[in-house]
């Protein structure tokens, strides 16, 4: 595309907070600073940067931080008046600082990176993908307390008294659990007993509350993916959850570039480490959505498992030296083209 300044006359940030925003309004040739101002984050003072940037040039573009969290209201209030909004990742605190910080400096800087940056991604659209995202994070909510409610049920046992300690011992999880929502406490009992009797059957209960709810988003998951992508749920090992996930991440199409740059946002893009005469060595990616990141981990591991040409190509890898973490990494780089493609030309229905 081209720069920036070729096409529009302003820019303006914003800096994003919980109760304000920041905005500065930034030349587009000379990177000067023209105007600024800061709003609550009200319809109102939504529509006050929106009245700023009309006091000074209709041809303008937004550049945001946290399009997808504080941002989420402005980005939008300028969707629905056609505002051109790009999305900025938040730099790492010495390239935003240098030993200076404010809400004003923030905001400038987000206009003059957009002014230097050669691509530019646009917000992550709401609707569907909004809809994915607050299901998977409920979800994700109840999966992790359920997890640590039974991890505690099980602690409580070993130390139980001896004879709750019986009733519960030797049973696998699920129906330790089971028979710990049916404790009955018994009037004879010392308080030691009647206490962890009670907790015991507490986090039973709370573990069936949390899989029955955990179970019931991920239906509406279900019905999501499959009106919006039910390609993706063809691709083997791909089920209703990784396939929110990969959709979360990539939003709609055209808002990443490239195989390459979807392989970076996902972690699984290999990092050059040259240095002198050594030209071929790399590093692993630890940066990234690390969601989507665990998503292809999760597809690798079930194809590993299950499916034949993966199977294959880690008996072939293994046979020349490769390591199995080495063969999942270059699986995950193979998928996550793989799934760019298919998102970027399979017609959606969102």
């Amino acid at each position: 595309m081209n720069s920036l300044s070729e096409i529009v006359e302003v820019v303006i940030g914003v800096d994003t907070h919980v109760e304000t925003h920041t905005a500065a309004v930034v030349d587009a040739r000379t990177g000067a600073v023209l105007d600024e101002l800061t709003v609550h984050t009200t319809p109102q003072g939504y529509q006050d940067l929106v009245d700023l940037a009309d006091a000074h040039s209709a041809l303008r573009v937004w550049a945001i931080e946290g399009t997808g969290g504080h941002g989420a209201g402005l980005v939008r209030h300028l969707g629905r008046a056609e505002e051109v909004v790009v999305e900025l990742d938040r730099p790492e605190r010495t390239k935003r600082r240098h030993g200076a910080k404010s809400d004003l400096l923030d905001a400038v800087r987000a206009a003059r990176e957009a002014l230097a940056r050669p691509k530019l991604g646009t917000p992550r659209a709401g609707g569907d993908r909004q809809a994915l995202s607050v299901l998977l994070a409920a979800r994700r909510s109840a999966v992790d307390a359920s997890t640590v409610a039974q991890r505690q049920l099980f602690s409580l046992v070993i130390a139980a008294p001896e004879h709750l300690r019986t009733k519960l011992r030797g049973r696998k999880l699920p129906e330790m659990v089971r028979v710990a929502a049916r404790l009955r406490i018994q009037s004879n009992w010392d308080r030691e007993s009647a206490a962890t009797a009670t907790t015991l059957r507490t986090l039973a209960r709370r573990t069936q509350a949390l899989t029955i709810e955990a179970a019931d988003l991920e239906k509406q998951i279900l019905a999501i993916v499959r009106s919006w992508r039910p390609d993706l749920l063809d691709q083997p090992g791909i089920g209703p959850i990784v396939a929110a996930t990969v959709l979360c991440a990539w939003s709609h199409p055209g808002r990443i570039h490239t195989e390459a740059g979807f392989a970076m946002l996902a972690g699984v893009a290999p990092i050059p480490a040259n240095s002198g005469q050594v030209t071929t060595r790399y590093r692993l990616n630890r940066h990234g959505d690390r969601q989507l990141n665990r998503a292809l981990h999760t597809i690798v591991l079930v194809r590993q498992r299950y499916h034949e040409p993966t199977k294959a190509y880690t008996d072939r890898r293994t046979t020349q030296g490769k390591t199995p973490r080495e063969i999942r990494r270059c699986l995950k780089r193979y998928i996550a083209r793989d799934l760019y493609r298919i998102l970027e030309h399979h017609p959606s229905t969102a």
